[in-house]
């Protein structure tokens, strides 16, 4: 089985509660959540939230949409994944944000039958090489290598962040970049900070007609070429700032652990005996 988990909880650093913040008239889980059943090629959607109470109401709006919620781990996603996919019976994982609103469903397939294909254990539009908006992040791998990043993954930014294990370890994982045609990475699609709201709401108000039909990249991209002061709203926030702020934090861990501190912290106890 061919399953999407999508990863959401009530608690952000920059935009608490964002998941179910309002994106043109509804939460923007539900848009996240409309856009990825839209893919051809999914067997299956979840809906991975965690143990917290504060995660009741996206249990209960999983629920009145149809869709099977697992509730895990609040920091180690890693195990969340893990757990969510051993309960589904999936074999395939399509890991899916939910601060995505903007979520390409052909983009979805595309991904998927790169995974397919038979020549990679982990396909991405994201890692190894990003090429597309940041907000159009599609990792594919089987449940095996999920098995193995769980086992094996220490360091808290790869717990955290689910895949670092596989893409940081390219002599034990085969990893395929989908690709697109021109780079489009520095284009921010996703939603973390309020600029990046007021992105996804004047996207959603221009191209959104309230007949449910699903627009795509190509349409967003026709829309900032029209409307360029819309792409404007959110372009100096960075691409991936939450795990880079995961990397700086173990960077700093690791420099404080180092043979060099540790010989001074002994050397200030001998002094100091």
């Amino acid at each position: 089985m061919i399953a999407a988990i999508i990863q959401a909880r009530m608690a952000s650093t920059r935009l608490p509660g964002k998941v179910l913040a309002d994106i043109g008239g509804k939460p923007m889980i539900q848009r996240v959540i409309d856009r990825v059943k839209a893919a051809k090629l999914l067997d299956h959607v979840i809906l991975a939230t965690t143990v917290h109470e504060t995660d009741a109401p996206l249990v209960d709006l999983s629920a009145a949409l149809g869709v099977e919620t697992f509730r895990g781990s609040v920091d180690d996603v890693l195990d969340r994944y893990y757990r969510a996919a051993l309960f589904a019976k999936v074999d395939v994982v399509v890991r899916i944000t939910g601060d995505c609103p903007l979520m390409d469903p052909p983009l979805i397939d595309r991904t998927v039958e790169g995974f397919l294909e038979g020549d990679c254990d982990y396909a991405s539009t994201s890692y190894p090489a990003a090429t597309f908006p940041d907000g159009l992040d599609i990792e594919v791998f089987p449940v095996e290598v999920l098995e193995q990043a769980w086992r094996e993954a220490s360091l808290s930014s790869e717990r955290e962040h689910v895949t670092p294990y596989i893409w940081k370890n390219p002599e034990l994982f085969r990893l395929k970049s989908i690709v697109n045609s021109c780079d489009l990475s520095a284009m921010r699609w996703t939603v973390d900070e309020e600029n990046d709201l007021r992105f996804a709401r004047q996207v959603f108000q221009h191209l959104d007609d309230g007949t449910g039909r699903i627009f795509g990249m190509n349409d967003v991209l026709d829309l900032l070429d029209l409307h360029p002061e819309i792409g404007r709203l959110n372009r100096r926030i960075g691409r991936n700032e939450g795990l880079q702020k995961s990397l700086r934090e173990e960077t700093q861990v690791s420099l404080t652990d180092s043979p060099q501190a540790v010989t001074r912290a002994g050397q200030d106890a001998s002094e100091g005996s």
